[in-house]
């Protein structure tokens, strides 16, 4: 199995913004607080997976019920995956390829993609620099997707630090990146 990295697109934020569009319909008795475009492809210039990452944010309360609207509009729920307060759920189609999940408000989780998004928004440096770390990860033959993850860590800290999350924060973060 391999990772596939790719150079920035042009079309991933008019690819998210239909897939927001159309989450914004399913979601339309749901009282959320917001769609964010997070990930790699929400960065400018920065190289990625080729996949959309998409956080949608609600209050504790509303979870079941944003979970219930996705799967009438065809989303299939995979439960958190190991995430505590976030539930994934898999995409009726794969135009464009996405990953979408709904995050409860204010959590570590969500905070993290934030943080790391706005942080490599604003620091051209820490950008091109783990560009250039996913780029090199995804050209190791056989490169698994826990050890890319991995591989990520050391410059994720990095780019952490310049946020406002605490130290035990960051810690807790390098470790959910770094376990087997």
């Amino acid at each position: 199995m391999s990772v596939d990295v790719v150079p920035y697109s042009v079309d991933w934020p008019a690819q998210f913004g239909a897939v927001a569009n159309e989450l914004q319909r399913a979601l339309e008795a749901v009282p959320f607080l917001s769609i964010e475009h997070v990930g790699s492809t929400a960065v400018p210039g920065l190289a990625a997976k080729p996949v959309l990452d998409i956080d949608i944010v609600v209050e504790r309360q509303h979870v079941g019920l944003a979970i219930a609207a996705l799967a009438q509009a065809g989303y299939v729920h995979r439960g958190d995956l190991g995430i505590t307060d976030r539930e994934a759920m898999d995409a009726p189609d794969s135009q464009p390829r996405r990953n979408v999940y709904i995050c409860v408000e204010g959590t570590l989780h969500l905070r993290n993609h934030l943080a790391v998004r706005e942080v490599l928004r604003q620091r051209s440096d820490l950008r091109d620099r783990y560009g250039a770390v996913k780029t090199a990860l995804s050209r190791v033959p056989d490169m698994d997707i826990t050890t890319y993850i991995a591989g990520k860590s050391g410059v994720l800290q990095d780019v952490l630090a310049l946020s406002d999350l605490t130290e035990n924060e960051k810690a807790l973060i390098l470790q959910l990146n770094t376990q087997p």
